[in-house]
């Protein structure tokens, strides 16, 4: 390999990896303008006091194992919905916790459901979910065009994971631009699971 060869190639994986590093991680805390009504707790947890909420968008699609779903069904139920990739080393380290607290709030009407995007192939979200045993549904969105259906400012488009909760009426509650732990996921779905 020539010496030109060898500094393309260098560069444009150097340009690849800091893309990948720039998509994928802790993503702070700004959703990208927009007025969402949502306050940042001191957590890193955003929140919009009820009746100051943004509807959901219509999420409706395949999923990574190739179903209908269309998040609407579940209005009634608090509703967890988390942004994530195959690729993304931190969606690996939370998915545990997802799956943990999906089991346990599951019959105290909660729902989760995935948006994996940014994966070229089904397969690499279908090996993801295995490996990480998650069992809730996912949608299947690899060019990011469902997450463009969010009012300007809910979501970072490049920050993967994210982490949003809808009440029981399909209105966006509380988001978090980074990964969660367990208990911070908790602390998240918590007061939305209260109100009545």
């Amino acid at each position: 390999m020539s010496t030109r060869s060898r500094a393309v190639l260098l560069g444009a994986t150097a340009a690849a990896a800091a893309l990948t590093l720039s998509a994928c991680g802790n993503g702070g805390t700004s959703g990208g303008g927009g007025d969402t009504n949502f306050v940042m707790g001191s957590d890193g947890i955003s929140t919009a006091k009820k009746g100051e909420r943004a509807a959901a968008p219509d999420l409706s699609g395949k999923t990574v194992d190739g179903k209908q779903l269309d998040v609407a069904d579940y209005k009634g139920k608090v509703v967890v919905v988390n942004v994530w990739g195959s690729w993304c080393a931190p969606c690996r380290a939370e998915a545990p916790n997802f799956e943990k607290v999906y089991q346990d709030l599951g019959a105290k009407g909660v729902q989760f459901v995935g948006i994996n995007t940014r994966d070229t192939s089904v397969q690499n979200a279908v090996a993801f979910e295995k490996q990480q045993g998650v069992t809730y549904p996912s949608l299947y969105d690899p060019t990011g065009r469902m997450l463009l259906r969010f009012k300007k400012g809910t979501l970072n488009l490049q920050t993967v994971p994210s982490t949003l909760v809808f009440d029981r009426e399909g209105k966006i509650a509380a988001r978090s631009l980074s990964p969660l732990s367990e208990d911070r996921l908790r602390e998240m779905i918590d007061p939305v699971l209260a109100e009545k």
